[in-house]
C-alpha cells in the first residue's frame, strides 16, 4: 500500500515541525519545502526537525518563485499541501510592511498555482489568522465575523484566506483554512512575547538576568498549545468536503497572567520582575481575540486537550533546562 505524501512549507517552524511529527505517526511521507541555505546550515536552521530529518525529505524551493515552487510540486506530486510559511512577527510588519504584503500573499498565490497545474486532486491547506480579525467586529469572533485587520499580516492572511476560498469555488480544489488562534510551545521563536517571558523567568531563576522589558500588560489573546492545532490541520484535510474552521481554546488570557504564571512556576513574582516599556506596545493593538471553535468540534471532532497553566509551565522549565545545560 503506497504511503500519503504530504508537503509542508515552514516545515523548520513550531507549527511545521510539530505537524511534520504527527504525520509521520500516521504513516505519511513527508516533505518539507526549504530554502537552499537551509539546507547548508542544518544545526541552526533545522534544530526543530533535526530528531526526524531521517525520516522526512527536503525539497529545495523559493517560495518567491513561481517557476520554484511548481517544480517542487510537480516533482513530489503530494496527496496534501500544508501552506505554513510565512513572515509571521506581527511588530516586524510595521517596519517593512511591503516585503510581508509581498512574499505572504504571492507565495500562497504560487502554492495554488502549482498545485492546480502541477497535482489539482492533492488537498491544501492555508495557514489563516485570528489578527485577521483585528479591529474585531464580534466577540467571539465565529467563520462568519468580518474582517478587519489592524497589521501588514493581518492583511496578508486575509488576501490568503480569499485567494484558498476563490480557488476551492473557481477551481474546485479542495482547499481549507484555519483561523488559527494564538498558539505557543517551547519552539516559539525568542521575538514571541511569550517565549520573550518563558526565556526571561528561566534567565532570572538563574541568576542571568534581573527584569524583562514588555509592552501592553493588558493584551487578551486566546492561546493554546501548538501540538493540539497542528492536529487540527491535518483532521481538515481529511474531511468529505472543503470549508474554512476556527481553532482556538476557550480560555482568554492576558500578558500579565502568562506572566503571574511563568514566574510562579520557577516560584518568582512577576511584579518584581516585569517592567513596562512603551517601545514594546504595537502601533495598533487588536482588540480582544476570542473565537468560537463550536464549527471545528461538531465537524472535525476536534477538543484541545492542553490547558493554559500547562502550556505556561511547559515552555518556562523547557527553557530553565536549556539554560542551565548551557551553564555546565
Amino acid at each position: 500500500m503506497n504511503k500519503k505524501k504530504a508537503m509542508i512549507t515552514g516545515i523548520t517552524g513550531q507549527d511545521g515541525s510539530y505537524l511534520a511529527e504527527l504525520l509521520l505517526e500516521k504513516g505519511y511521507q513527508v516533505y518539507g519545502l526549504v530554502r537552499q541555505v537551509v539546507l547548508e546550515d542544518p544545526q541552526h536552521r533545522l534544530k526543530h526537525i533535526l530528531p526526524i530529518l531521517d525520516h522526512i525529505e527536503l525539497v529545495p524551493g523559493f517560495l518567491e518563485s513561481f517557476p520554484s515552487v511548481y517544480k517542487a510540486v510537480a516533482a513530489v506530486q503530494p496527496d496534501e499541501v500544508y501552506h505554513l510559511a510565512a513572515q509571521s512577527f506581527v511588530s516586524y510588519n510595521f517596519e517593512d510592511e511591503f516585503s510581508t504584503i509581498d512574499s505572504n500573499i504571492h507565495s500562497t498565490h504560487y502554492v495554488l498555482s502549482a498545485i492546480r497545474e502541477a497535482v489539482p486532486q492533492a488537498r491544501f491547506y492555508f495557514a489563516a489568522s485570528s489578527e485577521m480579525f483585528g479591529t474585531v467586529q464580534e466577540v467571539p469572533q465565529r467563520e462568519t465575523t468580518a474582517f478587519h485587520p489592524r497589521s501588514a499580516y493581518g492583511i496578508s492572511k486575509v488576501a490568503g484566506f480569499y485567494l484558498t476560498q476563490n480557488y476551492r469555488e473557481s477551481h474546485h480544489m479542495f482547499a481549507c483554512s484555519g483561523i488559527l488562534y494564538n498558539h505557543e510551545s517551547p519552539r516559539r521563536g525568542f521575538e514571541f512575547v511569550t517565549r520573550k517571558i518563558t526565556s526571561h523567568a528561566a534567565k532570572i531563576k538563574l541568576g542571568l538576568a534581573d527584569r524583562v522589558e514588555l509592552g501592553n500588560l493588558d493584551a487578551k489573546r486566546n492561546w493554546g498549545h501548538a501540538k493540539d492545532y497542528v492536529r487540527a490541520m491535518w483532521m481538515m484535510l481529511q474531511q468529505d468536503k472543503p470549508d474554512d474552521y476556527i481553532i482556538c481554546t476557550t480560555e482568554v488570557h492576558s500578558v500579565r497572567d502568562f506572566c503571574q504564571q511563568a514566574f510562579a512556576a520557577v516560584g518568582l513574582d512577576y511584579e518584581q520582575h516585569v517592567v513596562v516599556n512603551p517601545k514594546f506596545f504595537r502601533p495598533a493593538e487588536t482588540h480582544i481575540l476570542t473565537g468560537d471553535s463550536a464549527k471545528a468540534t461538531h465537524q472535525l471532532g476536534w477538543q484541545p486537550t492542553i490547558p493554559f497553566n500547562a502550556l505556561v509551565e511547559e515552555m518556562v522549565l523547557h527553557d530553565l533546562h536549556l539554560l542551565s545545560s548551557k551553564m555546565q
